[in-house]
């Protein structure tokens, strides 16, 4: 995914960012789409075209925004995001769009014992595509958490729910020493079997319609965990495969609009009509168009804008807006064109601290320094389109969320990359593996990080891989350690997990100890240090002692270096001329999907 940040009381951050919108009171500026006529009109193909596309289909490792994007259409969680294209965009218009609303459940839930306690109700008639087909239940989801920490695919973010369903931490170390003893084989019948005799002491399901959740403390943010995907609804057939494997995407089972109906693996995928969906259960989604089609392998930007006007697609997946046509959409005002708000660390680069190439250079302090102070951020900032729709980025927070920095404590500067690489005992300089997604707008940007660091003697030797498996081997911890693997990752992303109410989801999700498979915190940064700042502020019960605290956290990653904040994006997007949605003819764009709203669609 991308992905998200967590604490008390800061509304419409990211719209301010991006769009100049009023954060917390005062008079908003606001932006308008081009206004759509015409009512919804059923049929058609949605045509979509990606680079690699998603990387995971299995809801619980799925972690991309190329992911989420897919998973709107399939999977269906207890609270989701509603619709988010509307006609005039401002900091009410962004709130009520990162506002969860009831999905699944019933209506919002019952907060009970001094906030520990949440009981939700599971709405009858929401099915799955099973045959017959079959109700959606409140063990379904207690599945999805039981299936977190299997040891093929476990969930990206464990730290969000660790840190507040009671037991879950217990169960999570449980099955790991399960799974650690070679006797137990990760099989699909001894996943299955651990966790259909564990249980999770804060997840309750008194019946088939009721799920309870007892929390360690209070925590005002939970019901912003409960609408990531990872908390999709988890049908029981799922038992019989290995998480995500090859078998798993050939038996996807959808409570969604749309389900899977052809999966040819870095090809194509085709999704269709659900008809065991059911449009008076979801109040989110809609099923407009028969089906959707994504054809995988187009790797330039270029190409698929033009291919996108002559209509041969309709939307792109996972390779960002063609940077050099931005300035042409916007002079020529074109209806189909929009800059979207958003606020994220979208790309930065990160160091392998573990890697021991180069007399494990990551893990000298000088050299991190020494790369932060070398790299031109205004060349980075022409690759995505400049200063209109990118603005340089100086901190892990990006501005206008808590504990964002106002500070640069590395200034581009030659002269000094120079001197600290000396210093560092690399008087000669040093050359380095940088891992990188290959298409067209992430391949100029390792070249003009490349050739900034070039000046001052830092050699990155490329190491191109396709999207669907770069952030896997970013983040597969267990052999980052050995040589060659890679020793900094130039594309690294991260879009908050959610806005609003959103202190916890940038510094433990990049910092907080976690060196495992699927980690976001690639580098492997363990820190004694930062993990008690973390630990203290998500503990924290006022705004302002939080803000503080992530402020520290910040601080403190900056000085170690341990990853490069390159850019802040807003979202510019575009779509054919078939393509409208409610409000605007410009394609909805959902923040916290991080792509467009595939299930607000229509072709005309």
């Amino acid at each position: 995914m991308r992905h998200l940040p967590k604490t008390y009381a800061v509304v419409a951050v990211a719209a301010a960012a991006a769009l100049g919108i009023a954060a917390c009171g005062g008079s908003a500026k606001t932006t308008t789409p081009t206004s759509s006529a015409g009512a919804p009109v059923k049929g058609g193909t949605l045509k979509v075209v990606a680079a690699s596309g998603p990387d995971h289909f299995d809801t619980v490792a799925a972690y991309y925004t190329a992911d989420y994007m897919y998973e709107r259409a399939y999977a269906r969680q207890l609270v989701a995001y509603p619709y988010a294209a509307p006609k005039v965009i401002n900091d009410a218009a962004w709130t009520k769009a990162v506002t969860p609303v009831p999905d699944v459940a019933t209506a919002m839930p019952a907060i009970t014992n001094g906030g520990i306690t949440y009981t939700f109700h599971i709405k009858q008639g929401v099915m799955w595509n099973t045959t017959p087909a079959r109700q959606v239940t409140s063990q379904d989801f207690l599945r999805e958490f039981k299936a977190f920490y299997n040891p093929v695919a476990p969930v990206g973010a464990p730290f969000y729910f660790n840190a507040t369903i009671k037991g879950l931490q217990a169960y999570d170390n449980a099955e790991t020493a399960f799974f650690a003893k070679k006797s137990n084989k990760p099989t699909a019948a001894n996943i299955a079997k651990f966790q259909n005799t564990h249980s999770i002491p804060g997840i309750a399901t008194p019946d088939s319609s009721t799920l309870v959740f007892t929390l360690t403390h209070p925590a005002a943010d939970f019901i912003y965990m409960l609408a990531m995907p990872f908390t999709s609804a988890r049908p029981v057939e799922y038992d019989a495969y290995v998480p995500d494997s090859a078998q798993f995407r050939a038996h996807t089972i959808s409570d969604g609009p749309y389900q899977m109906s052809q999966y040819v693996a870095g090809k194509s995928f085709t999704m269709v009509r659900n008809p065991a969906w059911k449009q008076s259960t979801d109040s989110v989604r809609h099923q407009w168009v028969d089906s959707i089609v994504t054809t995988i392998g187009v790797q330039s930007a270029q190409t698929q804008l033009a291919d996108q006007k002559a209509g041969t697609y309709d939307l792109v997946n996972d390779v960002a807006f063609e940077p050099t046509a931005i300035p042409q959409m916007q002079a020529a005002k074109d209806p189909k064109f929009f800059v979207w708000p958003w606020s994220n660390t979208v790309p930065y680069l990160v160091f392998n601290l573990r890697s021991p190439d180069a007399k494990h250079a990551m893990a000298n302090l000088k050299v991190r320094q020494a790369i932060e102070f070398g790299i031109d951020k205004v060349a980075v900032q022409k690759v995505f389109g400049g200063p209109a729709v990118v603005k340089i980025l100086n901190s892990v927070i990006p501005p206008g969320n808590v504990g964002a920095l106002n500070t640069n404590l590395y200034p581009t500067s030659v002269s000094k990359c120079k001197s600290m690489l000396s210093s560092a005992g690399y008087p000669h300089g040093v050359t380095l593996t940088g891992l990188y997604t290959n298409d067209s707008v992430n391949t100029k940007l390792f070249e003009a990080i490349q050739a900034s660091l070039k000046n001052c003697g830092v050699n990155l030797a490329g190491k191109p891989e396709p999207g669907s498996s770069y952030f896997t081997d970013l983040g597969n911890a267990p052999v980052n350690n050995q040589s060659g693997k890679w020793d900094v990752g130039t594309n690294a992303g991260w879009i908050p997990d959610w806005y609003g109410n959103n202190g916890r989801t940038i510094i433990p999700p990049f910092f907080e100890t976690n060196c495992v498979v699927n980690t976001i915190n690639y580098g492997c940064v363990n820190n004694s240090k930062m993990n008690s700042l973390i630990k203290q502020a998500e503990g924290a019960t006022s705004a302002s002692t939080a803000g503080s605290l992530w402020g520290q956290a910040n601080t403190l990653a900056m000085q170690n270096a341990w990853i490069v904040p390159l850019l802040d994006q807003q979202a510019p997007y575009y779509s054919s001329t078939r393509v409208h949605n409610p409000d605007s003819t410009a394609i909805a764009f959902q923040p916290n999907i991080g792509d467009p709203d595939i299930t607000n669609i229509w072709i005309k």
